[in-house]
């Protein structure tokens, strides 16, 4: 099973790309972030075409969630669970693609440690918590993939000294994001690879992608069920190459059966 997750920054305006990609990669599952689609205006059809059924959870201009799947995709939940705060945004969706709850997540940026966009940030990790609490059951196979829009540590930061003082990097982030490591997660791509300089996220400008001047907030946590499964997993870097990419890669890992 094959499951990828990435921020495509606009579904239409990559709707192109990210079909190619679909046909050349041939995941099972992929979790999309940053669709900016409202749900009337999803090209499901498209989607269908290629064999994929598809969940979304989307407002219009901004953030947007998807999750699609070739291996069936069963009780749906768009945003928080019943008895947790709603969030105003669209950045979560939940469903069971042959047997595995899948989240799709769009983590608040933060914008700056003082801005009120922060405390909402962490708030939203908190709730995403509770939110894992009601959605799944004892035993329960858990992959929860997405644009985190936190660096867990140092090494998933092109410079710790031009990150400090910014969201992303900031120890309360880190914090909220280990509380859900805590819960019984595990980042399977670290599991897989130890080295500096892997990223998910780079600028578009000054050349960062080009220079290796990025971030790696692109990321699946997972259950230790399903980490155990992982074989493979990988940033694809090509499908940040070409003409108007997306700012992130796609995500990918590979479960054995």
């Amino acid at each position: 099973m094959r499951i990828a997750t990435w921020n495509v920054n606009s579904l239409l305006a990559r709707l192109e790309r990210l079909e190619h990609w679909l046909e050349s990669a041939q995941p099972d599952v992929v979790c999309l972030q940053e669709t900016k689609l409202a749900d009337d205006a999803v090209p499901a059809l498209a989607f269908q075409a290629l064999g994929y059924d598809c969940a979304h959870h989307g407002e219009g201009r901004w953030n947007g969630v998807a999750i699609l799947s070739r291996v069936g995709i069963d009780d749906v939940v768009p945003g928080f669970a019943a008895g947790i705060e709603p969030d105003p945004d669209a950045r979560l969706v939940t469903a069971r693609c042959d047997g595995v709850l899948v989240v799709s997540i769009y983590v608040p940026n933060g914008r700056s440690v003082d801005h009120e966009h922060y405390q909402y940030k962490l708030s939203w990790l908190a709730r995403l918590r509770e939110h894992l609490d009601v959605v799944s059951e004892p035993g329960d196979q858990v992959v929860v993939l997405g644009d985190w829009n936190i660096a867990p540590t140092d090494r998933d930061v092109w410079s710790v000294d031009k990150m400090e003082g910014s969201t992303h990097v900031t120890v309360p982030e880190r914090d909220a994001l280990a509380s859900l490591v805590d819960w019984g997660l595990v980042d399977v791509f670290r599991e897989h690879h130890d080295e500096e300089g892997l990223y998910s996220w780079w600028d578009y400008r000054r050349g960062d992608f080009h220079q290796r001047r990025g971030l790696r907030i692109d990321f699946a946590l997972a259950s230790a069920s399903v980490a155990d499964r992982v074989e493979f997993c990988v940033v694809d870097r090509n499908a940040r190459k070409g003409k108007q990419p997306s700012d992130h890669a796609p995500v990918v890992i590979d479960l054995a059966a």
